[in-house]
């Protein structure tokens, strides 16, 4: 499946804004966990940057592995992270499967970033473990998670 930021109607937004002492957080909700990951990626490139003003110029392969819900968070996160140190890239969409629990494949689409093009909001250097959590409930998947700032 394919989501982005015109994607389905939901009960809810694809993600909240968490207030945290010198740190940011999100709370991302999916109807699956696939939708859920993309929330959260979603969410935190919206932190960073602007979403509208990225274009979908290239794309990314993404393999990441954890041993429960809360690791797989955190490494397909930090993994997204690497992509904006080491090759300045933010994205704006994200195509991803769950092939078995705990494995995630996905597409990430994106461009380079552009200082005169793109509108940054704040610099997210980790993810952090503190308050994270990733649950189901009334048909409805959660994660929660803080971003060091």
């Amino acid at each position: 499946m394919t989501y982005n930021l015109s994607g389905t109607v939901q009960k809810r937004p694809p993600f909240e804004v968490l207030e945290h002492t010198a740190d940011v957080g999100v709370i991302a909700y999916g109807r699956t966990p696939e939708e859920m990951m993309v929330n959260a990626a979603l969410a935190m490139f919206s932190l960073m940057v602007g979403l509208d003003q990225v274009e979908e110029k290239e794309e990314r392969e993404i393999r990441v592995q954890g041993h429960d819900w809360e690791s797989l968070l955190v490494h397909w996160l930090v993994e997204l992270l690497y992509y904006v140190d080491a090759e300045g890239m933010v994205f704006r969409r994200f195509q991803v499967e769950i092939p078995t629990p705990y494995q995630l494949r996905a597409l990430a689409y994106g461009e380079r970033m552009d200082k005169e093009r793109h509108s940054f909001h704040m610099g997210i250097k980790g993810v952090t473990r503190h308050m994270l959590a990733v649950g189901q409930e009334d048909g409805t998947w959660w994660a929660r998670v803080i971003f060091d700032i």
